[in-house]
């Protein structure tokens, strides 16, 4: 076996006390028959139960476990991010910590990482869930798709493989975890789906509702508008104060007609307002847009950040 660090399987935990050992269990019989050299990051997130003990008696035990306990719950987004700032191997597998994944899809992933790709999308396609779980989720499978443009069956499966130097540059917020395969795509890097398995869960409490559902659409409209607008907010801010301003100026038109053509008073009707409101509100739009500019060149330049990103360079120093 491999001593560096080839793979780092990354776990977030939140209250899995009953789930953490016997996934481990399952877990290292499948790494180590890879022969390579591994770690297991557990990222406790703030469990309230005994899931950080458990974690802390395993790392115990097997040296290739690592623990990340967070100071308090951040949620699923922050564990991940945690994970992958910590993790040594070249390439990174994430799954779940509540035992739905199974581990021995690990290696049909990894062949998969072999033939080229940058991030391998496990979808769990005979998924083992209740329907008020399968149904909102497949809506938003397809709304994420048709929006960021990166067609992928399942976004929410959590099982994945990514190549480390690919995604160390992504910065992920809110509920953005299920997103990287969409960073990966625009940044250039070739992504691929392969059906994994699913097992129902036997242990513990689901933390996932519909709450979550309102999140993840916010978020989607984050990333849309970081990949086409991060640079140049103008074009959004911009915009609408532009549409605004031509709705006010239309509504204006409408009242000189009103009162030069067909002799109506206007004053009874809500034209003057809407001039005054859609006036206002393209003004501030577009002095939003020309502020976001300043922020942007203030960001990028103090800290000399480039707007783009180089995979490889040849005979540089």
């Amino acid at each position: 076996m491999s001593t560096s660090i080839d793979i780092s399987v990354i776990i977030p935990f939140y209250n899995e006390e009953e789930n953490i050992r016997p996934l481990y269990e399952r877990l290292i019989p499948v790494l180590r028959s890879l022969g390579k050299g591994f770690e297991v990051i557990f990222v406790d997130d703030g469990s309230s139960d005994a899931t950080v003990a458990r974690a802390h008696d395993i790392a115990a035990e097997d040296k290739a476990v690592k623990v990340v306990e967070l100071l308090r719950n951040y949620g699923q987004t922050a564990a991940m991010m945690a994970g992958i700032d910590y993790a040594k191997g070249a390439v990174l597998v994430a799954m779940d910590g509540d035992g739905q994944n199974d581990p021995n899809d690990i290696p049909r992933l990894l062949a998969e990482l072999d033939k080229g790709f940058d991030v391998v999308s496990g979808w769990r396609k005979d998924r083992q869930d209740h329907a008020s779980r399968t149904l909102p989720s497949r809506v938003a499978n397809r709304l994420i798709s048709a929006i960021s443009g990166v067609a992928l069956h399942d976004y929410g499966c959590s099982l994945k493989a990514y190549r480390h130097d690919v995604i160390k540059h992504v910065r992920l917020y809110g509920e953005m975890h299920r997103f990287i395969p969409i960073y990966t795509k625009w940044f250039g890097g070739k992504i691929t789906e392969i059906p994994v398995n699913h097992f129902p869960r036997t242990r513990g409490v689901s933390k996932y509702g519909f709450n979550r559902i309102g999140k993840v659409l916010l978020d989607l409209m984050v990333v849309r508008f970081l990949d086409r607008y991060v640079t140049k907010p103008i074009y959004v801010f911009g915009g609408f104060g532009l549409l605004s301003l031509g709705g006010s100026a239309l509504s204006f038109l409408w009242m000189l007609w009103l009162k030069l053509f067909e002799g109506t008073s206007f004053i009874q009707t809500p034209l003057p307002v809407l001039v005054a409101v859609l006036g206002a509100t393209g003004v501030l739009s577009v002095l939003m847009g020309l502020l976001a500019e300043l922020l942007v060149r203030t960001y990028y330049e103090a800290q000399d950040k480039r707007v783009y990103m180089v995979r490889t360079l040849t005979n540089f120093e």
